[in-house]
């Protein structure tokens, strides 16, 4: 399976796309990027495609109203994520402010899921002389 990266101008709609609030941490993941809230994802980037987590009846709107795509490797998308349109990629006819709008609704949805357990850390190795 192979990881397309985001370029430059890939990276940069989407942070631009991100709610602009202090909890929203925004870091590399797999040579795209991945935007967190209480230290579950939100939203993400996989090459030039935004992918979004909507609760079920916002999911339905979205897809229903507008050609998705499916967010990850074609053969095995992320569940629960939502592609936004490829066509959204180009600039005009306000396709900046709709991704904005939906990657606020997947915000304020992941920002009420209860916050992600941080992993325990792993014991260090016995020595073997």
């Amino acid at each position: 399976m192979e990881m397309p990266k985001a370029s430059e101008e890939d990276k940069e709609r989407f942070r631009a796309a991100m709610p602009d609030h202090p909890d929203v941490i925004i870091k590399p993941m797999f040579g795209n990027l991945g935007a967190f809230v209480n230290g579950n994802m939100f939203a993400g980037l996989f090459g030039p495609t935004i992918g979004v987590k909507l609760g079920e009846a916002d999911k339905q709107e979205l897809e229903g109203t507008e050609r998705t795509v499916p967010f990850g490797p074609p053969e095995r998308p992320m569940g629960g994520y939502t592609g936004l349109p490829d066509m959204w990629n180009a600039e005009g006819d306000g396709d900046d402010a709709r991704a904005r709008a939906w990657a606020e609704k997947a915000y304020a949805y992941v920002a009420a899921l209860p916050p992600k357990a941080p992993k325990a850390a792993k014991a260090p190795k016995p020595k073997t002389d």
